[in-house]
């Protein structure tokens, strides 16, 4: 991975950092994972950094398109490096597991609004909430996640 990570960010014009492959690595095993479960990894890795240099790291990744965030209600954002496919999300409402779920029909986006107002749609983002196996058989009830 440490090789791809750095081609990734020199053919998206960024400079190859430590901080930004221990962001790419820590993102790559923790699939969904949120800022501070990846400040954390990325701390295991590297030492110390600054919260707010994973975040404006990440803001930088996303804007690059090498990752994507996704923001479910009630939740923290969330990263993952599986991008421009237009692929959708289940989440457990109690314990927040998240998985992918491929695109519902077709090709990107997926999903056809009634009345598109002029835009040019190229991405639809659907949530599909529930609770997971876990969580159905210990009782957990709907809860905020995050």
């Amino acid at each position: 991975m440490q090789g791809d990570a750095e081609q990734l960010l020199r053919e998206h014009g960024l400079q190859v950092t430590a901080q930004r492959l221990a962001i790419l690595r820590a993102v790559s095993s923790r699939p969904h994972g949120t800022a501070d479960e990846l400040i954390d990894d990325v701390r295991a890795v590297i030492g110390s950094i600054s919260r707010q240099a994973v975040f404006g790291t990440l803001n930088v990744l996303v804007e690059k398109n090498l990752l994507r965030r996704i923001q479910p209600a009630g939740s923290p954002a969330r990263y993952e490096d599986r991008v421009g496919d237009n692929h959708h999300h289940l989440i457990c409402r109690s314990c927040g597991l998240t998985f992918d779920i491929d695109c519902i029909v077709g090709a990107a986006p997926c999903l056809v609004a009634e009345e598109d107002h002029g835009f040019e749609i190229d991405e639809a983002e659907v949530l599909f909430w529930g609770r997971c196996p876990s969580c159905k058989r210990t009782g957990e009830t709907d809860t905020p996640v995050g």
